[in-house]
């Protein structure tokens, strides 16, 4: 099969921008999105001309490193799989396919389809750990966790920081993403500690960053490749005001009398 690609070309994060054509000729059905760039860039290489500088790492749907918009949708035209599950049958032959980074300000492209996403690593360090000993492997079970919590606390740790549901959604909202991270600790004794301060500074410092309000669209969800819910947006939101009134009722010091 053969397909048409129109590729986002940026030099460079502070040059402009723009669409450029090339031709996948015999593509194998069963490659994937991944490979057949690969095969683009030998083609490219061999011509003596700049290879598409794209992210990737496993390749297998777990680092979430391969962030690309493909004919508009993070990730590709399927739910629940990464750019680099997707595979060439996935395409009509002669299919034209449009592939670009993704957009949002938090987001700033490196070049071509590569964006700096390390804005999430700046919300995590804010707040997405626990600083209480938990023990090994063999301690696990030392702590009883009812199974509802333990599930729901494993689906929120399902999140693999991709970022599709900044790139989907039409305010660059970060709110899945920082939902997630705030959930799988919120849900678990081991996250108690800090469960208030954890929620405050983790949504001031996606504030700070630049992303924008969710809007209940819920086209992160839609977008996710691990198909995280955005039930725990509704979750965060509960520990965040839970937290605020929590934090503005603390008591005072008492005021000092002075004395003789």
């Amino acid at each position: 099969m053969s397909v048409t690609l129109q590729i986002w070309r940026q030099a460079a994060a502070d040059k402009p921008g723009h669409f450029v054509e090339y031709k996948a000729t015999n593509c194998n059905p069963n490659m994937s999105f991944l490979e057949m760039l690969d095969v683009v860039n030998d083609d490219l290489e061999k011509r003596g001309e700049d290879p598409i500088a794209f992210a990737h790492d496993c390749r297998e749907g777990i680092c979430g490193t391969c962030s690309l918009v493909i004919d508009g949708k993070p990730h590709g035209p399927h739910e629940g799989i990464a750019s680099c599950q997707t595979y060439m049958r996935s395409f009509e032959d002669g299919a034209v396919i449009t592939v670009e980074p993704y957009r949002a300000k938090p987001f700033p492209v490196i070049k071509d389809l590569i964006t700096d996403r390390s804005a999430f690593d700046k919300i995590q360090q804010a707040g997405g750990f626990i600083s209480i000993r938990t023990g090994a492997a063999q301690d696990a079970n030392a702590l009883p966790i009812p199974k509802q919590d333990a599930d729901l606390a494993m689906d929120a740790a399902a999140c693999i920081g991709c970022g599709a549901c900044v790139a989907a959604c039409k305010n660059a909202a970060a709110m899945l993403f920082v939902s997630a991270k705030v959930s799988q600790f919120a849900l678990l004794p081991q996250g108690q500690p800090e469960r208030d301060t954890r929620v405050l500074n983790m949504v001031a410092k996606m504030d700070e960053l630049g992303f924008g309000n969710c809007t209940n669209q819920y086209e992160c969800s839609a977008a996710c490749p691990k198909l995280i819910s955005h039930d725990f947006i509704g979750r965060m939101n509960r520990d965040y005001i839970a937290a605020t009134f929590r934090a503005a009722c603390k008591d005072k010091p008492a005021a000092s009398t002075g004395g003789a």
